[in-house]
């Protein structure tokens, strides 16, 4: 409509000079060398002025209308593959991005159309396709490196090709700067399938200062790479001291990685240091499985482990854990009137398969069979009654 009152305009203008050059008298001279001279009276040539001015307007906004067409065609198809793919329309959205690709006269806009097509692309399991539009993504928007090795390595971890995912972030990590915390948690998940838990506790430290974050999902990470690394890293007494003290105070105090590496200390036969750790986090933080491991790993310093149970006693009288390391540790010290009474005191607060099996032993060591096998049958029905 625009189009048309503009239009309707200049004719209107054209008419009116037309009208009031007619009384104009007068000739224009055109040279045009090594033509002739081309001489037009006034008016004709103030006529010709305005239609040749008329034409060139058209053309102008023809070929305006016609790239402006292109352009919004290219975001109306990127848009629309942006929207199928949050749908879960992979197909539509490849299809859609790519058609947006091909339109889309920045570089920007082409590279997210063809970030998009890739990933509708690695949706569909069309692998060799998805890496053709990355290498588009490289070739026609080099400036958009950023989004392309961050979506790359993305691509890549979820393949489980952690190695060259790693690369991807070198070379992103190589331009310097403060990286956003999205490709900090990419980088995480990278180290995690390299299994390389020093990188991820490193992480860790980094991301538990970034806001806003998950803390809680943090420091169970944190957790977990820790047990990983006590698991697979303490293979001898000096790598385990060595990483025994290099944990922060708060975390010795943790309970779940002091009972994974007290069991560390135990597999490698160092009962003292096992038994230090476990009464050390006792006196913090009472945990019951920490008291269960205190009287697995027993050496000549059984005695002074009942005295410290006994005083853990007087504050934890009906603690059935308690009770039951209790026994097991006066068993083992042949104090058989003590041991029997912890462990049915044990029973009296909690019957269960583990007591029941700790007095069986204990009767036979003192020739009481029969009482043995009643309390193996009894604890052998807790134990199938847990299993069932």
């Amino acid at each position: 409509m625009r189009l048309v009152l503009w239009v309707l305009a200049l004719f209107a203008a054209a008419v009116a000079v037309t009208l009031v050059a007619k009384d104009i008298t007068g000739q224009a001279t055109l040279e045009m060398p090594p033509y002739e001279k081309i001489e037009l009276s006034l008016d004709i040539f103030i006529a010709c002025l305005f239609a040749a001015f008329f034409v060139f307007y058209i053309l102008v906004r023809l070929t305006l209308r016609v790239f402006g067409y292109r352009h919004r065609k290219a975001e109306n198809m990127l848009f629309s593959g942006l929207k199928a793919y949050f749908e879960g329309d992979y197909a539509h959205a490849k299809k859609r991005a790519a058609t947006a690709l091909k339109l889309s006269d920045s570089s920007a806009s082409k590279a997210v159309s063809a970030v998009i097509a890739a990933r509708s692309a690695h949706k569909l399991t069309e692998m060799s396709l998805r890496d053709e539009y990355l290498a588009i993504v490289e070739k026609e928007a080099p400036d958009e490196r950023t989004l392309r090795l961050v979506t790359q390595t993305e691509l890549l971890l979820n393949d489980g090709r952690y190695e060259e995912a790693l690369e991807a972030l070198q070379s992103l990590y190589s331009t310097g700067g403060l990286q956003q915390t999205a490709v900090l948690w990419l980088e995480l998940e990278a180290q995690q399938q390299a299994e390389n838990w020093d990188a991820v506790i490193e992480l860790t430290d980094i991301l538990a200062k970034r806001d806003p974050v998950n803390q809680t999902l943090v420091a169970q990470l944190r957790q977990d790479a820790h047990l990983k690394n006590i698991k697979y890293k303490a293979s001898d007494l000096e790598s385990l001291n060595n990483y025994w003290m290099r944990l922060s105070p708060m975390e010795k105090n943790n309970s779940k990685l002091t009972a994974a590496i007290t069991r560390a200390y135990m597999a490698l036969g160092d009962c003292s240091t096992a038994h230090k750790i476990i009464e050390r986090c006792i006196n913090e933080n009472w945990d019951d499985e920490l008291i269960g491991l205190y009287a697995e790993c027993l050496d000549y310093h059984v005695n002074r482990q009942i005295e410290c149970a006994e005083v853990w006693l007087k504050s934890q009288p009906n603690n059935v854990h308690l009770l039951l390391a209790l026994g097991k540790l006066c068993t083992h010290c042949e104090l058989w009137g003590k041991a029997q009474s912890y462990l049915e005191a044990s029973l009296s607060v909690e019957p269960g398969f583990t007591a029941h099996f700790a007095l069986a032993q204990l009767n036979e060591k003192i020739g009481k069979h029969e009482l043995a096998m009643d309390h193996y049958n009894k604890g052998l029905g807790f134990a199938l009654k847990q299993l069932s």
